[in-house]
């Protein structure tokens, strides 16, 4: 890592495995678009802290939907980072990655609040990817994200990435 590498960071949490499938295409697609001159770092929500958050040039929150919201271990990572974090992150690129059994709206809608509460400015349409899990054993069985889906999380890894490298955002 260089002197004046950015860095890109992803705060996630996963159930199902869904989202951690994502987190990983994002984060391969990131290394290969722009190498050492980003340094790409994934926390998970439970474990994320403001500071992770103050020290990232972007962010990608990405969770699963869970009852039409975001997962738990979010809203906690929220719960506990959002007043830290106000007035100190204005204009910070932040994209979103959501997984949900079917619609994943409300949770995008509901992460682009606490985002515009924050002043965090969208760079990337958010990725939303749905399982059609319908039943409570489709919803808790563990998912296998398809490869066109995979392919969609390391292009906007590649696409964030190569923003920061070269200093569009």
């Amino acid at each position: 890592m260089s002197a004046t590498s950015r860095r890109l960071l992803v705060v996630w949490h996963s159930i199902t495995g869904a989202t951690e499938a994502m987190v990983g295409a994002l984060l391969q697609g990131a290394h290969a678009a722009a190498g050492d001159a980003v340094q790409v770092s994934a926390v998970r929500a439970a474990d994320a802290v403001a500071d992770d958050v103050l020290m990232a040039d972007a962010v990608v929150f990405a969770t699963p939907e869970t009852l039409a919201s975001m997962s738990g271990a979010m809203k906690d990572f929220f719960d506990r980072s959002y007043y830290p974090l106000l007035g100190r992150c204005e204009g910070k690129p932040y994209a979103l990655l959501v997984c949900a059994g079917s619609d994943g709206h409300p949770t995008i809608a509901q992460l682009r609040r606490v985002a515009l509460g924050l002043r965090l400015k969208e760079v990337a349409e958010p990725l939303l990817v749905c399982t059609q899990a319908q039943t409570a054993e489709a919803i808790l069985a563990a998912k296998t994200v398809p490869e066109a889906e995979l392919a969609r999380g390391r292009e906007l890894g590649a696409l964030l990435a190569a923003g920061l490298e070269l200093g569009v955002y």
